[in-house]
C-alpha cells in the first residue's frame, strides 16, 4: 500500500473538502517552525528593574543584619566597660587608691591630663582612701599634659591632705618623671628606667631632596616667621636660634618642677638634667627615687591599707571603635608629620 504525500506547491482543489484547524496547524508545524521574537525595549527594562529590586531587597536586608549585630556588639561592649569600670570592691572602708599613667602622655591618648585627673580626683574625694599610688609606666610625651596632671597633683594633695606614692613598673622617663616628682616619694623596680630629664623638638627636612628632584617650593606668608620649621623650607639660624630658646625654656620649667619635688633628696651632678637615664636602683642612689618597691609592697607596708581599689578611668567605647575602625590611621598620619616639644 503506498500514500501520496500532498505536493505543498500544488494548487488547491477548489472541489477537494476544507482541511480541518487541526491537520491544518500540523501542516504548518511541518512546514516551518513558530517564529521567536525578540524582546522589546520595556520588557528588558522591566526585567533589569526586576532583578535590581530584588538585590535591593538583598542587599538591605543583609545590611539591616549587619547594623543589628553591631548595635547588640556595641551593647555588649558598653555592658563589659561599665562592668570594668567598676571599683573591684566597694569602697567602704581603709583602702589604697590606685590610678595609672600608662603610654604616652598626649591630649589624645588614656594618659592624657583629662583622663588622668578625672581619676586622682575621684580618688582623692573618697573618704575610705588613706592614700594614693600613681602606677606609672610611661616613656614621656607632652610637656603641657605633665604640667598640668603635676599641678593637680600638688593642689589635690593640698585640698585632701592625703600622701601620694609614685610606683614605676617598667618606665618613667622624662614627661612622665615630670608627673612622678609631684609624689611624696617615689618606689621604682631596681630595673625600672627612671630620668631623662630633658626636652627634644624632632622632625625631617626635605628641602635638598626637593632640589635634586627639581621640584620648587611656593610657600607664600604673612609674617616673617609664620613658616617656621616648615620642613620644606631651609632651616634659617635665626629659626633654629628661636626653636632652642623655647626647647631652653620648656627644660628650665622641667629643671625646676624636678627640684621643687625633690628637694634635698635630689644628688644633683653635671648629668642630672642632661637627658640621660638610669636604672631603678642608680635612681635610688641618685636621689631620683627614695626606694625599691612594688605596688603590693607600697600598699601593705607604706600606706597600711592592703586592698587596693583602681579609680583609673578608662576610655569609651566610642572613642575606642572609631580609633579601631579608621580614625587610628588619620591619627597616625598626625603624630608623624607634628613638629612639637616633647618631653622623652
Amino acid at each position: 500500500m503506498s500514500t501520496h504525500e500532498p505536493d505543498p506547491q500544488a494548487t488547491p482543489d477548489p472541489d477537494a473538502p476544507p482541511t480541518p484547524p487541526a491537520a491544518a496547524a500540523v501542516a504548518t508545524s511541518r512546514a516551518e517552525p513558530p517564529a521567536r521574537t525578540a524582546p522589546t525595549t520595556e520588557q528588558l527594562l522591566a526585567g533589569f528593574a526586576r532583578d535590581y529590586l530584588r538585590d535591593r531587597r538583598s542587599e538591605r536586608r543583609w545590611r539591616i543584619f549587619f547594623r543589628a549585630s553591631w548595635l547588640l556588639i556595641f551593647v555588649a561592649l558598653a555592658w563589659l566597660v561599665n562592668t570594668q569600670n567598676q571599683h573591684s570592691a566597694a569602697p567602704n572602708g581603709p583602702h589604697t587608691a590606685l590610678v595609672e599613667l600608662r603610654g604616652e602622655i598626649a591630649s589624645d591618648t588614656e594618659a592624657s591630663a583629662e583622663f588622668m585627673l578625672s581619676g586622682l580626683r575621684d580618688a582623692f574625694a573618697d573618704a575610705g582612701a588613706r592614700a594614693v599610688v600613681i602606677r606609672i609606666n610611661s616613656p614621656g610625651g607632652s610637656p603641657v599634659q605633665a604640667g598640668i596632671i603635676n599641678d593637680e597633683i600638688r593642689r589635690l594633695k593640698a585640698k585632701h591632705d592625703k600622701k601620694v606614692y609614685a610606683v614605676v613598673e617598667e618606665s618613667c622617663a622624662s614627661g612622665a618623671y615630670y608627673v612622678a616628682v609631684a609624689a611624696d616619694e617615689i618606689y621604682v623596680d631596681k630595673a625600672s628606667i627612671v630620668g631623662s630629664i630633658g626636652v627634644l623638638m624632632d622632625g625631617f627636612g626635605f628641602d635638598q631632596v626637593m632640589a635634586k628632584v627639581g621640584v620648587q617650593r611656593r610657600l607664600l606668608t604673612a609674617g616673617e616667621n609664620k613658616a617656621m620649621l616648615d620642613p620644606y623650607s631651609p632651616l634659617s639660624d635665626k629659626h633654629r636660634a628661636l626653636a632652642q630658646d623655647m626647647l631652653d625654656q620648656i627644660h628650665r620649667q622641667f629643671i625646676d618642677t624636678v627640684r621643687a619635688g625633690r628637694g634635698k633628696r635630689l644628688k644633683e651632678t653635671p648629668d642630672t638634667f642632661s637627658g640621660l637615664f638610669w636604672n631603678g636602683e642608680e635612681a635610688v642612689r641618685l636621689g631620683l627615687a627614695d626606694a625599691l618597691g612594688n605596688l603590693d609592697y607600697v600598699a601593705r607596708e607604706v600606706v597600711k591599707a592592703e586592698e587596693i581599689i583602681d579609680y583609673t578611668p578608662k576610655e569609651n567605647v566610642a572613642e575606642r571603635l572609631a580609633k579601631r575602625f579608621g580614625a587610628a590611621m588619620g591619627e597616625s598620619a598626625t603624630h608623624a608629620l607634628r613638629s612639637l616639644p616633647a618631653m622623652r
